[in-house]
């Protein structure tokens, strides 16, 4: 494990952390042998990877060595392990609830990780438990042996370490999954579920999973979508589901005991760090949309999370707010000409502001002044009738297919979304703030640049303060 150790790559963001890991289960384990190989992603990527292989003790009625393989990702240890089987030719597989037909294990151990709770020590210690509960392997007579002899040699040359290529992951004339426009919907609440039911109605993706986090069996609205069974629609409990995918839409928000605001969000920042690794991982190269509250700081963790460029991580921000206060200005104040480059901006509630796009402003200063003056009366009256409209999960919803749709179609259209507001208005910290933005397939493309009024100015800048100050407070 030392000699391992040293050949560590950099590509490994929390080293320190993975190695001393790495020791303990050296010491609980000596009889694991640990190598650097390369393993085969479903998009046909290939990445070194530090492996393990070796036996554990399952007793059912005897005692039995199980053999295994872990393969450690580099964002361990905030994304869990890669797990299988290693049968042996004179071993057969038995798929069950923690098995499937090409060695994969599947735990609730997997599925809820989340360091530094989450240990590879605690991991080994629940497999175990599972095999003894259903033993997963079985003896194979002389003539199967053969057969599983062959087929194990087969996997091994069309990848090393990847055995679980779904037959079914190729649609429609031999089209891989990765070519689809495939979104990803982590969290099964309420507003996860009124994200896939928009998306699918929208039209805008082939395919959507609803990756469902937490723990217990399916209940309410997702046993429904079982139920009915959507075309295009997987509800899957396992992260490598999302693998490959354009969008990966954030709702899940913690239902702890939290007492205070701050641990409120300290709680939702924890349970980020226990999905956005894994996530960012299957699909690096997608556009994280974040809806979960509050969306500023949660953007903001996503971001630091993920390592990913602040382009692709993105908030749903004031997207909703706006297309209500443009339609507002359109039909009910007849207003066309102010509705076109109109926005609401800065952070989600009630320190929201109107704003308008620099582009329609005029030279005179008596006409610059006489316009402001027109937009700014138009503009009460509009964010009175905006008062009065909640945000309920179904309008989120629409929201969020709205901008997947702009994503997806490369359509380079404006939204006010949040995104990283450095830079703008003065803003030295590293805040989010919803700003107009072009969306395209690789997320923000270009900010919109905003007429310079200095109490918009003022209010975005006290805006990120406050959520710096916040962020200051936090774990990440």
């Amino acid at each position: 494990v030392l000699f391992c150790c040293g050949l560590l790559p950099s590509q490994y963001k929390f080293r320190d952390l993975t190695i001393e890991e790495l020791k303990n289960v050296n010491k609980t384990y000596p009889n694991f042998t640990f190598s650097m190989s390369t393993y085969t992603f479903k998009d046909g990527s290939q990445k070194d990877l530090l492996n393990f292989s070796g036996t554990i003790p399952v007793k059912y009625g005897n005692s039995y060595n199980i053999p295994i393989r872990l393969w450690i990702l580099d964002s361990h240890p905030f994304a869990p392990p890669i797990c299988f089987l290693k049968p042996t030719a004179n071993m057969g597989i038995s798929v069950g609830k923690h098995v499937d037909a090409h060695g994969r294990i599947y735990l609730p151990y997997l599925q809820n990780w989340n360091h530094p709770k989450s240990t590879v020590i605690g991991l080994i210690k629940e497999m175990i438990a599972k095999f003894e509960e259903e033993p997963p392997l079985y003896s194979l007579s002389s003539s199967d042996a053969a057969r599983q002899s062959e087929l194990l040699s087969y996997i091994a040359k069309i990848t090393e370490g990847e055995t679980d290529v779904k037959s079914e992951s190729k649609i429609g004339g031999g089209k891989t999954e990765g070519c689809f426009n495939k979104i990803t919907v982590v969290g099964a609440g309420e507003l996860g579920i009124a994200c896939v039911l928009a998306v699918a109605a929208k039209g805008a993706a082939d395919k959507v999973v609803l990756f469902d986090p937490s723990e217990g069996a399916a209940k309410g609205g997702t046993m429904d979508l079982e139920i009915f069974a959507l075309p295009n629609v997987e509800i899957s409990k396992d992260v490598s589901d999302s693998a490959d995918s354009k969008v990966v839409v954030l709702t899940v928000n913690s239902l702890g005991n939290a007492q205070t605001y701050l641990d409120v969000i300290q709680s939702n920042v924890d349970l980020f760090r226990g999905i956005i690794p894994a996530i960012s991982h299957y699909s690096q190269n997608a556009v994280l949309l974040v809806a979960s509250h509050p969306v500023e700081v949660m953007t903001y963790a996503s971001w630091k999370l993920s390592a990913f460029p602040q382009s692709r991580v993105i908030g749903v921000g004031a997207n909703l707010d706006t297309e209500r206060f443009q339609y507002i200005l359109r039909n009910l104040l007849k207003a066309q000409v102010l509705a076109k480059d109109a926005w609401i901006i800065g952070e989600q509630g009630e320190d929201k502001v109107p704003s308008w796009s620099s582009c329609n402003l005029v030279t005179n200063q008596m006409e610059v002044t006489a316009a402001h003056n027109s937009r700014e009366k138009v503009a009460n009256r509009a964010m009175e009738v905006l008062k009065g409209k909640s945000q309920r999960s179904w309008s989120v919803g629409l929201s969020v297919a709205d901008l997947t749709d702009s994503i997806l179609k490369d359509k380079r259209k404006v939204h006010s979304v949040s995104t990283l507001a450095k830079g703008c208005c003065n803003i030295n910290s590293e805040v989010f703030l919803s700003l107009p933005c072009i969306l395209g397939t690789n997320g923000v493309i270009e900010m919109v640049k905003l007429e310079e009024d200095p109490l918009v100015q003022e209010k975005l800048q006290s805006s990120a303060g406050s959520i710096h100050d916040l962020q200051q407070q936090l774990k990440l």
